[in-house]
């Protein structure tokens, strides 16, 4: 532990599980007070346990505005003030394009765009009076390259990659800065129906699933290695520390070459 948060306060929306949990974890070991907000209370209230006294959980659906404004506004309550703000929370929202519905759209923009423009929104005022912050976007390489999500998840992505830049523009002067992860495949149980579906599963079958993908996923980069949640986690650590105070507008691709293999047809 090298404490390159310490003294400050996280949030980091879908911390319960996969990325968020790892976030979690790493920013507690750097010293930060760190507050995981998601669906699953049991296994919030098991991981905040877990990761001891600065660690604590707020129940909170990110689709929902006031959720979000809630869970911000009791952490900066909370702790006297808010550094850090992973807007972490996602997962799959679309179908094949003949099949997509006005329901699979208003989902999608709810949990993958508007949760993290909303979850600026209401961090901006705590951030300023606490003399800057740190906002990360969990992205994805689906919106920089075809083929990578399905059409709904990819052109969504893609958005949220954007806006980023241009709020990271709008906040620079309030020292706030805004930058977003585009992760490669990472390996989590979202590949085989998300943390709900893994639940349901035996400990051995999990991870004979997650051996597979494995294997899979690391014959699909040119490092021939696997992405895990931890290597996201690092990628959030270094932005939100001090050693990325000069990084924004940018998104940070962490995906071991795969971007650089793919492209769109001609």
């Amino acid at each position: 532990m090298s404490d390159r948060l310490k003294g400050k306060v996280a949030l980091i929306t879908g911390g319960t599980s996969g990325i968020g949990a790892a976030t979690a974890e790493l920013f507690i070991k750097e010293g930060a007070t760190v507050v995981i907000t998601g669906r699953s209370v049991e296994k919030g209230q098991a991981l905040a346990t877990a990761l001891g006294e600065r660690a604590s959980y707020f129940e909170a659906d990110i689709t929902q505005e006031d959720a979000i404004r809630e869970s911000i506004e009791q952490t900066a309550g909370t702790y006297g003030r808010l550094d850090v703000l992973f807007n972490n929370a996602g997962g799959p929202v679309g179908a094949p394009l003949d099949q997509l519905s006005q329901e699979h759209i208003d989902y999608g923009v709810k949990l993958l765009l508007s949760s993290a423009i909303l979850g600026t929104k209401y961090a901006v005022e705590p951030m300023t009076a606490s003399g800057g912050g740190c906002i990360i976007n969990n992205s994805s390489i689906a919106g920089l390259r075809y083929r990578q999500g399905d059409l709904l998840y990819s052109a969504l992505k893609a958005a949220l990659t954007h806006y980023t830049r241009m709020a990271g523009i709008e906040l620079g002067e309030h020292n706030i800065r805004v930058n977003s992860i585009s992760p490669g495949a990472i390996a989590t149980p979202i590949f085989w129906g998300g943390s709900a579906r893994a639940n349901t599963l035996s400990d051995e079958e999990n991870e004979r699933k997650m051996n597979k993908l494995q294997q899979s996923l690391a014959r699909s980069v040119p490092l021939q290695k696997t992405g895990v949640a931890d290597d996201i986690a690092e990628a959030a650590l270094y932005l939100a520390s001090d050693a990325g105070r000069f990084v924004t507008c940018h998104d940070l691709v962490v995906d071991g070459g795969r971007t650089s293999m793919f492209h769109e047809p001609s």
